[in-house]
């Protein structure tokens, strides 16, 4: 079977100055879906947060986002460039966000909104935690449909095998699609199964706990298909940064689970 040659788009909407990217598209759809199931899941019983709260939220994690995922590209995968190009740190729009730094902003925007609205962290975060899959996937699919973030070389067995223009004609793992159905898919469906346990959602802790590890596990068996960065490349023992960096997601997330699971239940 021949490989499939990847048309490349980067802009979905270009009216005269006007620019929407793909990338931004999915994060757009991503919080607007996640905020509606959010929402509904906050109700169940424990109770998280009411509906409003959850509104209020909205953006404080769109701003967890961004600035967590840009300062964690900044820092994790070019501090040597951005430190001596200060003002290139703010320019979104050229590309680079990190997961994990997300991650961390949004777990930041979590504690300080609990705190200041009187929430239990560890149930609202469990709310949260369900809907986040579903902006892995977008953002992979957006990631796909740039031709960016491409796989390692694929054998000639590989039924699916893409050539990516920018990386020249070598058939490659479609690696993005990899990550999207086991970082998005798989773990969206086993977050979703579990929050419709009542017995798990009244172990504070136990959905995030599941997604955290989760993740990191997902995280660490895509990175085996994909292309580390050209300015990382392999690092110590043919790892990447994304593996590296989801090793403690996987020991934090167990850490977590065992934790809610010696909690008392919640009604």
């Amino acid at each position: 079977m021949s490989p499939i040659i990847l048309p490349v788009f980067q802009r979905a909407i270009h009216i005269g100055p006007l620019t929407i990217h793909f990338y931004a598209l999915a994060y757009i759809l991503a919080l607007l879906i996640g905020w509606r199931l959010v929402r509904y899941l906050a109700g169940l019983a424990p109770q998280a947060a009411t509906g409003e709260q959850v509104d209020d939220f909205l953006t404080w994690a769109t701003l967890g986002i961004i600035l967590g995922g840009r300062l964690g590209y900044v820092l994790f995968y070019q501090p040597g460039y951005f430190f001596t190009h200060p003002a290139d740190i703010i320019a979104v729009w050229d590309g680079g966000m990190s997961f994990h730094g997300g991650f961390l902003g949004v777990s930041i925007a979590i504690l300080w909104f609990c705190w200041r609205n009187g929430i239990h962290v560890l149930r609202f975060a469990d709310r949260i935690a369900v809907a986040v899959p579903i902006g892995l996937f977008l953002g992979r699919c957006a990631n796909f449909i740039n031709g960016e973030l491409w796989g390692r070389p694929a054998p000639a067995w590989f039924p699916l095998a893409m050539v990516y223009p920018q990386a020249g004609p070598q058939p490659r793992y479609p690696s993005e699609l990899i990550e999207a159905c086991l970082e998005g898919i798989v773990l969206f469906l086993v977050l979703l199964g579990c929050s419709t346990s009542p017995g798990l959602r009244a172990r504070a802790g136990t959905l995030t706990g599941i997604f955290v590890t989760g993740y990191g596990i997902a995280r660490i068996i895509s990175e085996c298909f994909r292309e580390p960065d050209p300015f990382l490349g392999f690092l110590p023992f043919g790892t990447t940064m994304g593996q590296l960096l989801s090793i403690p997601m996987v020991i934090a997330g167990l850490g977590i689970i065992l934790f809610a699971g010696r909690q008392r239940r919640e009604v």
